[in-house]
């Protein structure tokens, strides 16, 4: 079987420790999409942990962990995490890379880093590690998969072709210094020597391990809204941030996706720039700042603080709606006990008109938050294993939220531990 985890909104839901829990129940953890640029963090008994790249599965020996075809994969960025992860105590993982899966090229990380300079305050917000470019490069048809590695004098023809127009852009635009071909070509054969041992056909790898009935997770990066089609354009990410992409960037065919478990954060956080309607500021924000997350709330791949908002209906509901969601997993909800109001965002204002749809980019700059408040519970609920066990305010703000999204919420996690988790009969599962 088949199951994706993604998250609802900006990418900072919490997703590391729910796509920990659910790698350990699978045979086979998929990277389907995105690149270096964003990250779960996971906590379990080797400590603590920050995976950009590498699949959350390569903590338990009985998994397999794939870089699909839809990954930009930075070669030296992904073999640094392993070598990190690995100094710490986990065993080496069992590890296979698509060969059509395209390389991050050293360049890709310059343009990104020149470009961000040369809008200065116009910037999106960039993580500086390449990704625009590189998806750029990819759907330009000048990228470079895997696969091209191991045939060297194409390689080099291409090589020479791709720098004709880089080298002009990096000289006429950027006035920066240009790329040596030759230069380029050894680097390639330094990721070609580190890649080898794992490069196969990873859509035929997965095809027949479906058919032997095992379990395969795909696991996303970023959320609903930095999708580029349907999030906060264009303030969003360069790749499909949708579990239906998911098919695309792991090669399987789209009906074998049959649970689809979207990551929901109790309140809103995001990193980057881009329309966040129900983002809160100075004290408020920082006291949220400060008591979120596992430690704080820090992009775990930049460290920058996130910007704070309180939960959003409109953006969630339709956020999970994108995502073909079959169960919410509710994140960090013992972060709000020390609270004595929770407000709520269940509607955005709009020139005038309240809706709950969730609007294209222009309208949802002029969006101003509808707020309900609901009453705190102004306790510690961390290591509660039933749901009838949580205070009742708190009950009630999990069935409002689920009744404003619209999608069941059947995992709650009060906690940072991985048995920090609450399972839940949810009314619209039946």
């Amino acid at each position: 079987m088949v199951r994706a985890i993604v998250g609802a909104n900006w990418g900072d839901e919490g997703k590391g420790k729910l796509t920990d829990m659910l790698a350990e129940k699978s045979d086979i953890v998929v990277r389907f999409q995105g690149g270096a640029n964003a990250g779960h963090t996971i906590v379990n008994h080797y400590g603590k942990f920050a995976l950009h790249t590498l699949p959350s599965g390569v903590f338990y020996d009985h998994t397999t962990n794939i870089i699909g075809n839809g990954v930009a994969l930075n070669i030296p960025v992904f073999f640094n995490e392993l070598k990190k992860v690995t100094s710490e105590g986990v065993p080496m993982p069992k590890i296979l890379i698509s060969d059509r899966a395209q390389m991050v090229m050293p360049y890709h990380v310059l343009f990104d880093q020149y470009e961000e300079e040369r809008l200065g305050k116009a910037s999106f917000g960039s993580t500086k590690s390449g990704i625009a470019p590189f998806y750029s490069d990819k759907y330009a048809k000048i990228g470079f998969q895997v696969q091209e590695l191991f045939d060297e004098e194409a390689l080099k023809t291409k090589i020479k072709r791709v720098l004709e127009t880089k080298n002009i852009l990096l000289e006429h635009l950027y006035h920066k210094p240009p790329i040596d071909a030759d230069e380029l070509f050894n680097t390639l054969m330094e990721y070609k020597e580190m890649v080898a041992p794992y490069v196969c056909d990873v859509s035929a790898f997965l095809w027949n391990a479906i058919k032997e009935g095992k379990n395969v997770l795909l696991e996303g990066q970023l959320g609903s809204l930095k999708d580029p089609d349907h999030g906060i354009y264009p303030m969003v990410t360069s790749s499909s941030t949708l579990a239906a992409y998911g098919a695309i960037g792991a090669g399987i065919p789209p009906y074998e996706i049959k649970t689809i478990v979207t990551v929901v954060k109790a309140y809103s956080s995001a990193v980057g720039a881009g329309a966040f309607v129900s983002e809160i500021f100075g004290d408020e924000a920082d006291e949220l700042r400060r008591r979120g997350g596992d430690g704080g709330e820090f992009g775990a791949t930049t460290g920058r603080p996130r910007r704070m908002g309180w939960f959003d209906c409109v953006a969630t509901k339709y956020g999970c709606r994108i995502q073909g969601t079959t169960d919410v997993a509710f994140t960090v909800v013992d972060v709000l006990g020390y609270l004595d109001k929770i407000p709520v965002c269940v509607g955005y204002e709009i020139d005038g008109e309240v809706t709950t749809d969730f609007p294209t980019t222009g309208k949802l700059e002029k969006a101003k938050p509808v707020f309900e408040v609901l009453d705190g519970w102004k306790s510690d609920i961390r290591g509660i294993k039933k749901y009838e066990d949580l205070p009742e305010n708190c009950k009630k703000y999990i069935d409002f939220v689920e009744k404003h999204i619209g999608f069941p919420i059947t995992m709650v996690s009060n906690g940072p531990k991985r048995e920090d988790i609450i399972y839940r009969e949810s009314p619209l599962s039946k």
